[in-house]
């Protein structure tokens, strides 16, 4: 995983942006945290978004580890949530 990320980070122009394992395990806690809590679809989805928002803050790892924790809050109370209570995996009730 690391030699996959590293390369990527290299073709992407993002080599000086973020330690490679502090990123890679807050992803892949933050997806873990949303495809069992919301759904398995979403996880990559909001990775893409926990991304883009962490690419707007001044310190991309303060940010990263930051929204992280607040997206993976929300998952683990998504299916308390009245309004949200469908089962992880009904994706006919979700919006």
């Amino acid at each position: 995983m690391t030699e996959w990320v590293t390369a990527v980070r290299r073709e992407l122009g993002l080599e000086d942006t973020v330690d490679t394992d502090a990123l890679v395990d807050t992803v892949l806690d933050l997806t873990a945290d949303v495809a069992h809590g919301v759904s398995r679809p979403a996880a990559p989805v909001t990775a893409y978004l926990l991304g883009l928002a962490a690419g707007r803050a001044g310190d991309l790892t303060v940010a990263t580890n930051d929204f992280a924790g607040v997206v993976s809050r929300l998952a683990a109370g998504w299916d308390a949530d009245s309004e949200r209570g469908a089962p992880a995996n009904d994706q006919a009730q979700r919006g």
